[in-house]
């Protein structure tokens, strides 16, 4: 296994929109544009993960897929290989860089409309153009669609090199939005060959533990946990977690051998400091 050798805890960036709205993202624009129109910011951000002591971070590309790029008038192509680009140069050897690619925005069959074979394609597309602009890993994340997880997966394992970090996002009852268990995921990603597996997005730390827990016993693969900072304030828009909260509420995961964390919806530079902070003692 690529983390094998790894003694310590990895650690993942945390969220990117949360970030870029700090950096004038409009509410309805699309972030991956950002890469385009407004390279120094997406750099800055991975640059303050990374000098929060993020080992992985993840590019500005959740969205580039073809579908939800259309009429932008830009490829996913040039959106990945800008981002990957991007994050590499704020890494330089500090950290390695994770294509990120997020669901395609529709419903596959035969829940939806989507053909499995078109989402297979739009993968395949984002996984080339990542593992030819150099990066590291790809991090599939935020999956709620078993299918879709499948034809993510299976597009960057038969067109790539790239080791697979995947990620699905639960609820409370412990499945997905789409019904998916903790226990079909696992066997799924594991058939398909995922490097590490895990959860992000949808709840705070605490509230993901049960699944997480549900997860572990599971599979032998090195657990990634990457929550949200809790929910935001209707008003506001502010997270309710704090960094010191949210660092310490993850130290449940340790016990249950999470190996790679971060943060998802809400985290910023300083949840990965203090994260890093509450873990060196573990």
């Amino acid at each position: 296994m690529i983390f094998d050798s790894y003694n310590k805890y990895i650690f993942y960036d945390g969220a990117m929109g949360t970030m870029l709205y700090k950096y004038g993202l409009k509410s309805g624009e699309k972030p991956d544009l950002m890469n385009m129109t407004a390279p120094d910011a997406v750099e800055s951000i991975h640059r303050m993960y990374v000098e929060a002591g993020s080992d992985i971070i993840c590019t500005n590309t959740f969205g580039s897929n073809a579908l939800n790029l259309e009429g932008t008038g830009y490829s996913p192509s040039e959106i990945v290989t800008a981002a990957v680009t991007i994050a590499k140069r704020a890494c330089g050897i500090s950290a390695k860089v994770a294509l990120d690619i997020g669901p395609t925005g529709q419903i596959l069959e035969p829940a939806g409309d989507l053909e499995y074979e078109k989402a297979y394609g739009l993968f395949r597309e984002m996984a080339i153009a990542g593992e030819n602009a150099g990066a590291d890993f790809a991090a599939i994340e935020t999956m709620s669609y078993l299918e879709e997880l499948k034809a993510a997966m299976s597009a960057v394992k038969e067109n790539t090199k790239l080791p697979i970090l995947a990620t699905m996002t639960f609820e409370k009852s412990g499945f997905t939005y789409m019904g998916c268990d903790p226990e079909s995921f696992v066997k799924t990603a594991e058939d398909i060959g995922a490097t590490a597996i895990g959860l992000n997005c949808s709840l705070e730390p605490m509230e993901m533990l049960a699944v997480a827990e549900r997860i572990a016993k599971a599979t032998k693969l090195p657990l990634i946990v990457k929550p949200n900072a809790g929910l935001p304030d209707a008003v506001s828009g502010e997270y309710h977690t704090g960094a010191e909260e949210f660092a310490a509420q993850m130290t449940g995961f340790a016990k249950i051998g999470a190996k790679i964390i971060g943060g998802c919806c809400g985290t910023t530079p300083d949840y990965i400091r203090e994260l890093r902070k509450r873990f060196s003692g573990l």
